[in-house]
């Protein structure tokens, strides 16, 4: 029996995942065996949720800086 190749899920589809089953929609095996996810790695990302709630409010690493409006309007006449 051959395994199955690892998988990189993105952090979209983990929020994806787990937000069902925190809003209490369904129980954990009935969502990781819809998004064929095996249920422990589902209570893992659970867990990681509120740890990291606070990243998705901060501004990301490679964002550009806010420009400004004056030269922005400078070009435009």
């Amino acid at each position: 029996m051959s395994r199955r190749p690892r998988q990189n899920h993105s952090p979209a589809f983990k929020a994806k995942v787990v937000l069902p089953a925190v809003h209490g929609d369904k129980t954990v095996p009935e969502i990781a065996q819809q998004f064929e996810v095996h249920p422990k790695q589902m209570t893992e990302w659970r867990k990681q949720l509120p740890e990291r709630a606070a990243e998705a409010f901060c501004a990301a690493p490679d964002a550009p800086a806010a420009v400004g409006v004056k030269p922005l309007h400078a070009k435009i006449g």
